[in-house]
């Protein structure tokens, strides 16, 4: 098949998933679970990690479209939610708002909040975009390439994951790093072996024969802490004033059409490295944006830039991060990893042979992410005010809500008290 064909057939794949995504039940599933989403983002302590985890156990019943119609409306809608508290109180929802910080807070004390979350929302909304094309249309060539991959490669590819652990996560002592992605390996053998039926480590617990299940192992090491850590901080105040937009919008992004492009390509590349993600891309794509202008020299202290950059390249890492995950079976973020960890529960291996095994899979990822970036334009203008309203309740009373509910979404997922 030629280049153009290949090209022709992706299209028309990607166009039949988009219509017929439009339903009034996936519409209305796609709503809610932006607005779950963009909560946890808006929630510091919470992450985009979390909510995936925590619904991949809750939407274990249902079919896989509608899981991953969940699944993929939290994930992208959270990593833009996080802007939303950067920009308001100077505390990112998430790790990728960080940067958003930096320019977004030095807005609102100027008055200028609806600004920066309006440029924030669009930067969202064309990261996605550019993520999702990204990933349409070069995740076919990664899977051609993956299917090279023989059983040594397989293997230094996994320990280029395990080794990555350190150099991403405690680049000071990587060696926190590797023991965490040893201590993973190790949990991950568990239970029996595929070809002898062997049982490794499961010190006669029956119910470890089939493995320390995904959910609850992800919501020990992600959510827990997390709630710990939350319930340990102190609780924040808002302080931004309420103004209205009042920057020509289309003018900004007509004169940082080229910026928003390489931004993009920073958040893709960033992305899909594995054990990357989103938090980087943005720091980088800050960085470049400083780099770049001719007043370097004003920002931190309220540049559009500042605040577009970081935005344009975290939404577009989705796409990125999701790029190894279909074409190797390897995440490129901890959102990603949680949605491996869906795509097995629905019986889905990603790896070379998901394009041939479930063609579907690849259009159907990028419709998901199309209908997402539009919802996320939709929910952020809905939602954007009312979660000032939220920030402003007791973490004592919001953090044991949490609680309960990742106990739950770990009970929903088997309905195992074992789990527990």
């Amino acid at each position: 098949m030629s280049l153009l064909q290949s090209f022709l057939q992706i299209s028309s794949d990607f166009l039949a998933s988009s219509v017929s995504f439009f339903t009034l039940g996936n519409l209305v599933m796609m709503f809610a679970a932006m607005m779950v989403g963009i909560t946890f983002g808006v929630l510091p302590g919470l992450s985009a990690t979390i909510g995936i985890a925590l619904f991949t156990g809750l939407t274990y019943g249902y079919s896989f479209d509608k899981a991953l119609i969940i699944l993929l409306g939290v994930y992208v809608g959270a990593i833009y939610g996080g802007s939303i508290t950067a920009i308001l109180i100077n505390i990112p929802g998430t790790g990728s708002a960080a940067a958003t910080c930096l320019d977004g807070y030095p807005l609102a004390m100027k008055g200028e909040s609806s600004n920066a979350n309006i440029l924030a929302r669009i930067s969202s909304f064309i990261g996605t975009i550019f993520g999702m094309l990204i990933f349409l249309f070069l995740t076919p060539l990664m899977t051609k390439l993956a299917l090279e991959f023989t059983s040594p490669e397989i293997f230094w590819l996994s320990i280029f994951g395990i080794l990555i652990c350190g150099s991403i996560s405690a680049p000071d002592l990587p060696i926190k790093g590797w023991i965490a992605g040893l201590i993973g390996l190790l949990m991950g053998m568990v239970g029996q072996e595929d070809i002898q039926g062997w049982e490794r480590l499961t010190f006669g617990v029956s119910n470890l024969i089939t493995g320390i299940p995904f959910v609850p192992m992800t919501i020990a090491f992600f959510g827990i802490p997390q709630i710990v850590k939350s319930m340990r901080s102190a609780q924040f105040k808002i302080e931004a004033k309420k103004d209205r937009v009042t920057i020509n919008i289309w003018s900004l992004i007509k004169k940082n059409f080229f910026n928003i492009l390489r931004w993009g390509a920073i958040g893709v590349g960033i992305g899909a490295v594995p054990g990357v993600g989103e938090n980087i891309a943005a720091w980088v794509a800050y960085d470049d944006a400083k780099r770049r202008h001719k007043r370097k020299q004003e920002f931190g202290t309220g540049v559009y830039e500042g605040v577009m950059a970081p935005e344009t390249a975290n939404n577009a890492a989705i796409g990125g991060a999701i790029i190894p995950l279909v074409s190797l079976g390897i995440p490129g973020s901890p959102p990603a990893a949680m949605l491996l960890g869906a795509l097995m529960l629905h019986g889905i291996r990603p790896g070379p042979l998901l394009s041939i095994e479930h063609p579907q899979i690849i259009p159907q990822f990028a419709a998901l992410l199309l209908w997402a970036s539009v919802f996320l334009f939709i929910c952020g203008l809905i939602i954007t005010k009312p979660m000032v309203s939220i920030l402003k309740v007791s973490q004592k009373i919001l953090i044991p809500i949490i609680a309960v509910l990742c106990v739950v979404g770990v009970y929903a997922y088997n309905n195992n008290p074992f789990h527990l």
